[in-house]
C-alpha cells in the first residue's frame, strides 16, 4: 500500500511540475508578445503625436508624409491595442502540449508573414514615391516616403519579434527532450525528467 501510495504522489508531483513548465513557456510567449505590443503602441502614439504637430508646420511633400504617418499610426495603434489584450487574455488560458507548440508556431508564422507584407510595404511606398516625383505630386511623394519608414520600422520590428520567439520555442524544445512515450506489454506510458 505504501508503495503505491508513493507512486500515486511521485506521478501527481511529476505532472504538476510538467504543467508548472509548460505553463511557464506559455506565459513566457505572451509576455514577449505583450512587451511588443507596448512597443508598437509607444512607436504609434509617437508618430501621431510627431505627425500632428508636423502636418500643421510644414508644407509640400513633408506634409503629406506626417499625414500618411498619423493615418499609418492609428491602425498600428489599434492592432497593438488588440494584440496587447489579446496576449493577456491568452495568459489565462490552460494549454496541453501540443497545444503549446502549435500557438508557438502560429505566432512565428504569422511574425513571417508580417515580415513579408512590409517588405511589400516598402516596395509600395517606394513606388508612390517614384510616381510622386514623376508626377510632381507632393501627396504621393511625401505619402511614399511615410510608407517606405513604417515599412522598414515594421521589418525591424516583426524580424525582432521573430527572432525573440524562435529563441524561446528552443525552451520547448529542451521541454519535449524530457518526454518519453514507452511501450510496456500492453500499457502505454508517458514520462516526463524534470
Amino acid at each position: 500500500m505504501k508503495k503505491l501510495l508513493f507512486l500515486f504522489l511521485l506521478i501527481i508531483s511529476t505532472k504538476a511540475k510538467s504543467q508548472d513548465t509548460l505553463s511557464n513557456f506559455n506565459q513566457k510567449r505572451n509576455q514577449i508578445n505583450q512587451t511588443g505590443m507596448k512597443v508598437l503602441g509607444g512607436w504609434a502614439i509617437a508618430n501621431i503625436a510627431i505627425g500632428s504637430v508636423g502636418f500643421y508646420k510644414t508644407k509640400g511633400a513633408t506634409k503629406y508624409f506626417h499625414q500618411m504617418n498619423i493615418f499609418w499610426n492609428v491602425v498600428n495603434l489599434g492592432i497593438a491595442t488588440a494584440g496587447f489584450y489579446g496576449a493577456k487574455e491568452a495568459s489565462n488560458k490552460s494549454y496541453s502540449i501540443e497545444q503549446s507548440i502549435q500557438e508557438q508556431h502560429k505566432t512565428e508564422r504569422i511574425l513571417l508573414i508580417n515580415a513579408g507584407l512590409d517588405v511589400a510595404y516598402m516596395a509600395g511606398g517606394w513606388y508612390l514615391n517614384r510616381r510622386g516625383i514623376n508626377k510632381s505630386s507632393d501627396r504621393l511623394h511625401g505619402y511614399g516616403n511615410a510608407i517606405i519608414l513604417q515599412g522598414a520600422f515594421l521589418l525591424l520590428f516583426d524580424s525582432s519579434m521573430f527572432a525573440i520567439q524562435k529563441h524561446h520555442s528552443k525552451t520547448s524544445n529542451q521541454f519535449l527532450k524530457n518526454v518519453q512515450v514507452g511501450f510496456i506489454g500492453n500499457q502505454i506510458g508517458l514520462t516526463a525528467q524534470l
